[in-house]
């Protein structure tokens, strides 16, 4: 049932979401650059089994189409997506950035990924968070994927 397009290694990827996440709570975090966000964790160990291409993407698409993601969000979230916990609104941000912008992912993969690193790094509740609102933001804009 899985469908696992040519030459994707799918752990790799998780890693690479993992990283990412780590990295988009220190950019929200700590206001640097992205490029010295990313030259931080590319340094570390683990970036050797990431996708590095994959989790470059999401840090730049994530920074490059802030406000839209954010827009995109905000109505599916009970408050700013500034007050949301960090580590929520980094896998949100990641997973929304996903949704709207690699349609070569699936949506169902995507909030898994999501719902894993928040169960990782988040809050004990935090996952169920992301799931309310990543399911409503796919059937906005996965809307066809999500019923076929």
């Amino acid at each position: 049932m899985s469908q696992r397009p040519e030459g994707i290694d799918l752990a790799a990827r998780s890693r690479a979401r993992r990283r990412a996440l780590q990295a988009l709570y220190a950019w929200q975090l700590s206001g640097s650059h992205m490029n010295a966000v990313i030259d931080q964790f590319r340094h570390e160990q683990d970036m050797e089994v990431a996708d590095l291409e994959y989790f470059e993407d999401l840090l730049h698409g994530v920074e490059r189409n802030i406000d839209a993601i954010d827009d995109s969000l905000k109505p599916y979230v009970d408050r700013e997506v500034g007050q949301i916990d960090p580590i929520e609104r980094a896998a949100l941000r990641i997973a929304a950035y996903e949704l709207k912008y690699r349609p070569d992912v699936p949506y169902r993969v995507i909030i898994n990924e999501a719902i894993e690193v928040t169960k990782r790094f988040g809050a004990d509740h935090g996952h169920s968070y992301v799931n309310g609102v990543l399911d409503k933001l796919a059937g906005a804009l996965r809307a066809t994927e999500k019923r076929g």
